[in-house]
């Protein structure tokens, strides 16, 4: 008998018309662990506020990043599938599904059951534990074993900490980082002014609430990781940022972690686009900008950072905003996907 494994991601809207970006943000707001307040509460505002009024708006950011062959997050999760698949061999049977939209968790799931597979070993893919993500993911994951009697499963719940992972990124973000001949002190040739680690934003309630006698939500307090924080989503960024700094060699003083993609004030700080906009007033002129809790590039990392942040960084003084890339289907990252679950 094989061995099941299942990728799991966020997901996306079936197009980029606004009807199917609609049916996308209602199935995912209406998550309870991803607006975590009162049910009447948050179907009045998801229903009634932000999905009427979001749509169209999210509709259009789509289409800016749609592609041929699709959402870039479900083309590049299919071929992680793929490369997986091939690296795994005969022995395994990898199959994608989504928490959001298709193709779905129990979609995936049924397809492995039905291929009588004798273990599942599914993955979401969120390096950071959180629980309007990884939570989330887990709990329909939970939900569709039972309904389908399956019991032999394994989840991994996060691998921000894993050694593989971590030189993946290093290994897609190192061709920013060529010696230079004229450089001193080692420093990459075409020398960014600053490097910036956007991961994606939480509600601050999100994470106190996990550990509300411990948590103060500032650098002293995520500066390390002990028992005490050990699923603490912001201490784990900056255990990711501080990896990867050191791996890459880049100095102290240049380099800060930031969160992106807030809907308001109490979302986790500092906000990447505001560090975007100091960086260009204080005359940084290059800036490179790390998105590490994404493996496969998406809305968030395209149209977000690569346009967004690069108008606004242009727009206050700076010359170049670049992206480093998500791991997609890079070979390191592929080969860290396989040691995870053999």
């Amino acid at each position: 008998m094989k061995k099941g494994v299942l990728l799991v991601n966020l997901g996306s809207p079936d197009s980029p018309a606004v009807k199917d970006v609609r049916k996308y943000l209602t199935q995912f707001l209406n998550d309870p662990l991803v607006i975590d307040i009162g049910p009447v509460a948050r179907f009045l505002l998801v229903n009634l506020i932000i999905v009427p009024f979001r749509a169209s708006k999210s509709a259009k950011l789509y289409e800016q990043i749609w592609t041929k062959d699709g959402s870039p997050l479900i083309t590049h999760s299919l071929k992680q599938k793929d490369l997986l698949q091939k690296s795994l061999g005969d022995e395994y049977v990898v199959e994608a599904g989504m928490r959001y939209q298709n193709p779905s968790i129990e979609y995936a799931f049924k397809k492995l059951v039905n291929q009588n597979v004798e273990s599942i070993v599914a993955i979401p893919l969120y390096p950071h534990w959180a629980s309007s993500s990884t939570g989330s993911s887990i709990a329909e994951i939970k939900r569709v074993a039972k309904k389908n009697a399956f019991t032999n499963l394994k989840i991994i719940e996060k691998f921000y900490d894993n050694g593989d992972y971590l030189n993946a990124l290093v290994d897609v973000a190192k061709k920013y980082f060529v010696p230079s001949l004229s450089g001193t002190n080692g420093e990459p040739a075409n020398a960014y002014d600053f490097y910036v680690f956007s991961y994606h934003g939480l509600p601050e309630r999100q994470i106190t609430k996990i550990y509300p006698d411990h948590c103060k939500i500032n650098d002293t307090c995520c500066a390390a990781i002990s028992e005490k924080n050990k699923h603490c989503y912001r201490a784990a960024c900056y255990y990711t940022t501080r990896e990867i700094v050191k791996r890459l060699s880049i100095p102290e003083g240049k380099y800060i972690s930031s969160f992106q993609s807030r809907l308001d004030d109490k979302w986790l700080k500092p906000y990447s686009d505001k560090i975007i906009e100091q960086l260009a007033k204080e005359g940084k002129k290059k800036v490179l900008v790390f998105s590490p809790a994404f493996v496969s590039d998406c809305l968030e990392t395209i149209y977000e950072i690569g346009t967004e942040y690069e108008h606004i960084f242009k727009q206050h003084g700076g010359e170049k905003l670049q992206l480093v890339e998500s791991l997609n289907e890079n070979p390191t990252w592929i080969e860290a996907l396989k040691k995870m679950i053999v």
